[in-house]
């Protein structure tokens, strides 16, 4: 019993060097949010890379810390499923308010 209960607290840990390797991307990519700003991008451009690196990071979080990437697929769409549904539904009504607001403008003319 003991033996068992000793193999599968061993089969449990994950190498130093995987946290190791993923603490030196999250430094990189947080490196890679800092430069946007030092090199003061603005419009567009700037909002999608910090976003894309807020995301990037937040998945590493979630895959090696969270232990996401051990888990069950249905697990896994369980907790990840409704986060981008909701963004799906984000998107849609950004276009629905861009085509409302075009449609005001339109028939209403400029205030």
């Amino acid at each position: 019993m003991a033996s068992a209960a000793a193999s599968h607290e061993e089969g449990q840990q994950h190498p130093i060097k995987l946290y190791l390797l993923v603490w030196v991307l999250l430094f990189v990519l947080s490196a890679g949010s800092y430069m946007v700003d030092y090199v003061e991008l603005q419009g567009l451009l700037r909002w999608s890379l910090i976003i894309i690196f807020m995301l990037l990071k937040a998945g590493l979080i979630v895959a090696v810390f969270m232990h996401m990437a051990w888990e069950r697929l249905a697990l896994a769409y369980a907790i990840l499923l409704p986060p981008v549904a909701v963004l799906v539904f984000l998107a849609i009504m950004t276009a629905e308010s861009d085509y409302t607001l075009i449609s005001r403008l339109t028939f209403f003319g400029t205030p």
